[in-house]
């Protein structure tokens, strides 16, 4: 095989990755999925899916492109023939339409920054509605969205160690900054602890199967999981450095944001009196409202911070989303690196106009589709936007779907014999470890039964508002 550029250091690679599975999911989408199932007692189950499922998952994805020094599609395809080929290519797609909705919401995140850090959002005389009004005004959106991809496309378009490399190691510290500044400032506001004792001390009566099944979303849709981008950057990572133990830390800071931003959010929430449960828009309608309390300089201030907080972890996350397929193109068709990146990008944001108008912007989007879903009195058929459709298709089922294949190509083709091969390079006392034991056992037993079982579940339960347990 051709020689290929990679990471310059094991920093530069737990930055990219850690930077990969940081974003949205951990900072806009884990505090009101917290929120809206119990608090603390999903914290629990989070935290155990992400050890259990998320853990052994990434080490599969890291060996599995360091071993074959290829994208998605080109490691299936190398290590397991042309029809593994098509989870590959399956996991590609993924990558390209999560990416087209990821970028919409980077969007809300930047034009929120922007409003809240040099505009005039923080003068509203109530947010009541803000964040359907705001995510129906398309102008606006196509000009922070498009800025957004751009940016991302810059920094691909660099490449491997001048790009994603050196935007992730400059990214990461800036974003803990931030992240753990605002704590300590909102854990000092009237209230703050009642949402400290929400989040932190779990109501294990609240667990139920939905739980469970937000959870294990949340840990997928986080850790980036299931669509190819860690075996895209484990592609890049270096023979000698080893697999496990950045796949650990790559977890825990993972996890570590997550716990933060939850700890940042709820207490915030809690402090002016508001609903924890608000579902998406948590972020970006009951804030403001909050930063707003805090007076017309350090409102802007700390609002600016938030904002630009999300930004900095939506950046993180759309740079390996996008790389993805990039990586496909290069390899496999031998297409230069600057037109793929272009071009790619100029298509995924033309795929994600839809999502766009599914927020109100236009009713042929934001009621596209019809199917059931499960109500109090059994079934019940549901008007579905755009948006809500390719997050169901391509997240809550393609994630955990690409997750188990991944699985059940290491036990059935690759084998955890080559597994253990590629993981004792930079690993020398792996073979006969607990370690390898544990990711042994989580790889060919537990990971591709519970990940089956949530797949079928969350077909059922989305598509047809049928509980399967």
């Amino acid at each position: 095989m051709a020689s290929r550029s990679g990471f310059s250091s094991r920093i530069g690679f737990i930055a990219a990755a850690a930077g990969s599975a940081v974003g949205l999911g951990n900072i806009w989408r884990f505090p009101y999925e917290t929120g809206s199932n119990g608090g603390g007692a999903f914290l629990f189950i989070y935290l155990i899916c992400t050890l259990i499922i998320g853990f052994p998952l990434i080490v599969g994805e890291i060996a599995v492109g360091r071993r074959a020094q290829a994208n998605p599609y080109g490691s299936y395809n190398l290590l397991g023939g042309k029809r593994w080929a098509l989870v590959g290519l399956f996991g590609v797609l993924c990558g390209i339409m999560i990416l087209s909705f990821y970028n919409v919401v980077a969007g809300w995140a930047f034009g929120h920054f922007m409003s809240t850090a040099f505009g005039d959002l923080l003068n509203k005389p109530s947010f009541d509605g803000h964040f359907g009004e705001y995510a129906s005004t398309i102008g606006s959106n196509l000009l922070v969205s498009l800025a957004f991809m751009g940016l991302t496309a810059f920094i691909v378009m660099r490449g491997v160690q001048k790009g994603i490399e050196a935007a992730s190691k400059l990214l990461m510290p800036f974003l803990f900054v931030i992240l753990l500044g605002l704590i300590v400032y909102g854990l000092t506001l009237d209230g703050a602890m009642k949402g400290v004792e929400y989040y932190l001390v779990p109501d294990f009566s609240k667990i139920n199967l939905g739980t469970v099944f937000s959870a294990m979303g949340q840990a997928f849709f986080s850790l980036s999981l299931g669509m190819g981008a860690l075996i895209t950057y484990g592609s890049y990572f270096s023979k000698k450095d080893n697999i496990v133990t950045s796949a650990a830390i790559v977890t825990v800071v993972d996890v570590s944001v997550a716990f933060l931003a939850g700890l940042l959010i709820l207490p915030l929430v809690f402090s002016q009196g508001l609903e924890p449960g608000a579902g998406p828009g948590l972020v970006f309608e009951a804030l403001p409202g909050v930063f707003q309390s805090m007076g017309p300089m350090v409102g802007r201030v700390i609002g600016g911070l938030f904002f630009l907080l999300l930004c900095v972890a939506a950046l993180t996350s759309t740079v390996s989303l996008l790389e993805v397929p990039v990586a496909y193109l290069v390899d496999e068709r031998k297409w230069k690196r600057g037109p793929v990146v272009i071009g790619l990008a100029a298509l995924i944001f033309l795929v994600g106009l839809p999502t766009m108008y599914s927020f109100g912007g236009g009713d042929f989007f934001t009621n596209f589709l019809q199917y059931y879903n499960a109500g109090a009195n059994g079934p019940e058929l549901v008007d579905k936007s755009f948006y809500d459709i390719i997050d169901d298709i391509f997240s809550n089922i393609g994630l955990p779907l690409g997750g188990f294949l991944l699985s059940i190509f290491i036990a059935t083709k690759w084998k955890t014999s080559n597994l253990s091969d590629e993981i004792t390079s930079g690993f020398e006392n792996y073979k006969g470890s607990i370690a390898e034991k544990f990711i042994n056992l989580m790889i060919t037993v537990i990971c591709p039964l519970v990940l089956f079982l949530i797949v079928l579940s969350t077909i059922l339960l989305k598509f047809f508002g049928v509980a399967l347990i």
